[in-house]
């Protein structure tokens, strides 16, 4: 993975030299089609729901942009930080999209997170002569994403980079400040990804993939990058990535909680209720591993004794994140992701009636989570953090498809379910 510094090149000449340059060719264009671009947890007992779109209807106005899934939402990265992707291969021919649609559908969505840190992952790969946009297109979608956007950013990986991005960088030069020049970083192998977010909960194109494969395989031997490191069997006193039956077996009390969940949310209730942006921040990843370990060898953790608010958040979101199946679960995930059609005088019971349903480890641990953001959100006015915020944050750790990622328009109705479930917290949990 490196970072290299753009350097300056005048602007005049960029669009006759972007034209100029080869993008791939003919045989990197003749891959074979993507795997369905719908999750399992998208396709299967839908009921109601319309498979050629992911819960957005034929009539809404970025129907034609998201059904590609171009964009999607992958939880957040091992700093804590939302993780977004975007993948070329997805992009239709120029003729069949309206680019200009395409960023105003990734600015309302984007609008969601950029008040928090987060990563942006771009997959290069099947960016072609007939899907890329113009030069002057993504120069003026550059423009428009204004600081708001480019504060919190923290870093852009560009993955299976070509001269052809290389030196577009180079010509946009004049334009890209210096500071986020340097977030932004090439990553030449999938495997390079893994020092950044765990790429099993990435849904990383097929053609990618093969992609990634070829260019191994082309190395000598001594050349090649090492391969994601297999999944090691837990340990006997794991705690992250291990399901809530099984914690509450082991914990020596019966314990319907986690001992992570507990311990967070002790710490962050008594320290973190006044802190502006909590949950919005990032935490250092040498510590969010060191506090993980511990964990997972059994030894006690105190939050007090380290005196870090955003790593104690970093902590509970990532043991939600790493659940084998989601607090709210699998079963629930087509209702939630309905939810919107249920009129809001039935929305309480409804929802009472899908909670009670869930595990009775799942529901003890969601009413624990649930009454202690409902706190976070009555200190709003301090720390900056309402239901509707806590909803952008929580809503990914809480669900997500069985293929681990989801498309933006899938986030919408997770995010709503999730805020009017703080909303009536009081009338769900009763």
């Amino acid at each position: 993975m490196s970072s290299e510094l753009l350097v300056d090149l005048g602007e005049d000449a960029a669009t006759a030299q972007l034209g100029q340059l080869k993008l791939s060719t003919l045989e990197d264009q003749q891959w074979p089609p993507d795997e369905s671009s719908l999750s399992k947890s998208e396709t299967e007992n839908s009921q109601g729901f319309d498979p050629g779109s992911p819960h957005l209807p034929w009539d809404h106005p970025f129907y034609d942009i998201a059904r590609h899934q171009i964009i999607e939402v992958a939880g957040d990265d091992n700093f804590g930080r939302k993780v977004i992707v975007f993948s070329a291969c997805r992009l239709p021919p120029q003729h069949q999209l309206d680019h200009q649609k395409l960023l105003m559908y990734l600015k309302a969505t984007l609008d969601q997170y950029v008040e928090s840190d987060y990563t942006l992952i771009y997959f290069h790969h099947g960016l072609t002569s007939d899907n890329k946009p113009s030069f002057g297109w993504l120069r003026e979608a550059y423009k428009e994403f204004d600081r708001k956007y480019k504060k919190n950013i923290k870093a852009l990986y560009i993955v299976h980079p070509t001269m052809f991005i290389k030196t577009l960088l180079i010509l946009f030069k004049p334009i890209i400040s210096f500071k986020f020049g340097r977030k932004i970083n090439y990553v030449s192998y999938l495997s390079e990804l893994e020092d950044v977010v765990k790429c099993d909960q990435l849904v990383i194109p097929t053609r990618v993939r093969e992609y990634d494969n070829k260019l191994r395989a082309s190395l000598k031997p001594s050349s090649l990058p090492s391969m994601s490191p297999p999944h090691s069997p837990p340990l006997p006193e794991q705690v992250f990535g291990v399901s809530l039956v099984m914690l509450r077996q082991k914990d020596p009390d019966n314990h319907l909680v986690p001992i992570v969940m507990r311990d967070t949310i002790s710490f962050l209730s008594d320290q973190g209720l006044e802190i502006e942006g909590i949950f919005r921040r990032s935490a250092n990843v040498t510590l969010v591993k060191e506090v993980q370990l511990k964990y997972n060898s059994g030894a006690t953790v105190n939050f007090r004794d380290m005196e870090d608010v955003h790593l104690a958040a970093v902590i509970l979101k990532t043991f939600l994140r790493e659940l084998p199946e989601p607090l709210l679960t699998y079963q629930l995930y087509n209702d939630i992701v309905n939810f919107t059609s249920v009129s809001s005088d039935n929305q309480a019971e409804v929802m009472k009636t899908l909670v009670e349903s869930l595990p009775e480890e799942n529901y003890a641990s969601l009413r624990y989570l649930i009454t202690f953001l409902a706190q976070v959100s009555a200190n709003s006015e301090v720390n900056k953090m309402t239901n509707s915020n806590l909803a952008v944050v929580f809503g990914p750790n809480l669900l997500w498809g069985r293929d681990n990622a989801m498309s933006l328009s899938a986030i919408g109705p997770i995010n709503n379910f999730t805020r009017t479930l703080l909303d009536q917290q009081h009338l769900v949990f009763t």
